[in-house]
């Protein structure tokens, strides 16, 4: 585990002469210590994806043996239901598994809240079948759009109406719920319009809800972060994706090249800059940058590269030395 380095120490000696704004988060403590080595206290507030909720969440774990004194409570409602607190200041920091939409942006300047994006992480969307699925190892772009657009509700119900050589078995659906932003991306990277999808199937904002639908459904077919699928591999069957060239499975060589296309993605972190006026918010998010590439990669997700990194780490400089 690392923790901060000695130009992050300095930054924070220098934040706790500058003044938070009336959007900040809530803290638990209104002032700190001048003395840089003193021990630091407060809270942070972070809400939103359940993609990335395992990266914060580990983060959040490591931060918490460093700074016991510091509460990092990470929670999961969905990009979108983190995006519905973070412009209006209620939280510090939204996990987000797609970008910022025009319409939380323009939320965002009407309430005041000016915002950092960082990217922590690259993922690939798995498309996952139960294990005893022995018809079907790889399924087409073109086959999962006519199983999931809306014009397909109560018409493809069984797995032989996507394919007249796959069985009669009928046909389960899973998937996040449309507060999610993986709901967001895959519908508009698979059907081609964002939030356009058919609406009979199993929703859950909480991935953990699906694996167990699809590992006890013999004729399920659903999708959600690959994270998922890698800690939950011997209760699934993971399904390769063509896009018109080959078939190709996520993996970290396969997301990070872009072969696994069109279902791999970057994940972000929105950190409000009022929020890093507060020493230990401040803190928390150095250290986020500092230890996320090791952490991401244990929990199965794929590291930024050398370049994102670096425009991580001056996003921030930008963002801490504002006034």
């Amino acid at each position: 585990m690392k923790i901060l380095n000695g130009y992050a120490i300095v930054l924070l000696a220098n934040l706790i002469l500058v003044t938070g704004c009336s959007k900040s988060a809530p803290s638990d403590s209104d002032t700190f210590s001048s003395d840089p080595n003193a021990t630091p206290t407060g809270s942070i507030r972070i809400d939103g994806s359940s993609t990335v909720f395992p990266i914060s969440m580990a983060v959040a774990e490591e931060f918490g043996e460093a700074f016991p004194k510091i509460k990092v409570p990470v929670k999961q409602s969905g990009t979108g239901g983190g995006m519905k607190q973070f412009t209006v200041g209620e939280v510090d920091i939204c996990d987000a598994s797609r970008k910022i939409k025009d319409s939380e942006l323009e939320a965002c300047k009407e309430n005041g809240v000016e915002f950092v994006e960082l990217t922590v992480a690259f993922d690939g969307m798995a498309v996952v079948a139960h294990p005893d699925n022995d018809w079907c190892d790889c399924i087409t772009v073109e086959q999962l759009k006519n199983i999931w657009r809306p014009e397909s509700d109560g018409q493809i119900t069984k797995w032989s109406d996507v394919n007249p050589d796959w069985p009669e078995e009928e046909l389960k659906l899973y998937g996040p719920g449309t507060d999610s932003g993986t709901f967001e991306y895959f519908t508009e990277a698979i059907v081609g319009e964002a939030r356009a999808s058919r609406p009979d199937y199993t929703a859950s904002e909480n991935d953990n809800a699906l694996v167990r639908g699809v590992a006890a459904d013999k004729g399920a077919l659903g999708y959600f972060g690959y994270a998922y699928f890698a800690e939950n591999k011997d209760q699934l069957k993971l399904l390769s994706v063509n896009n018109g060239t080959d078939c190709v499975a996520p993996s970290e060589k396969t997301v990070r090249d872009g072969t696994y296309a069109p279902l791999s993605r970057p994940l972000y972190i929105y950190v409000s800059k009022d929020s890093l006026t507060r020493p230990e918010v401040a803190q928390f998010v150095n250290f986020y940058l500092d230890n996320v590439d090791q952490l991401s990669g244990e929990v199965g997700y794929v590291p930024v590269t050398k370049e994102v990194a670096e425009e991580n780490a001056k996003l921030l400089q930008a963002a801490l030395n504002r006034s």
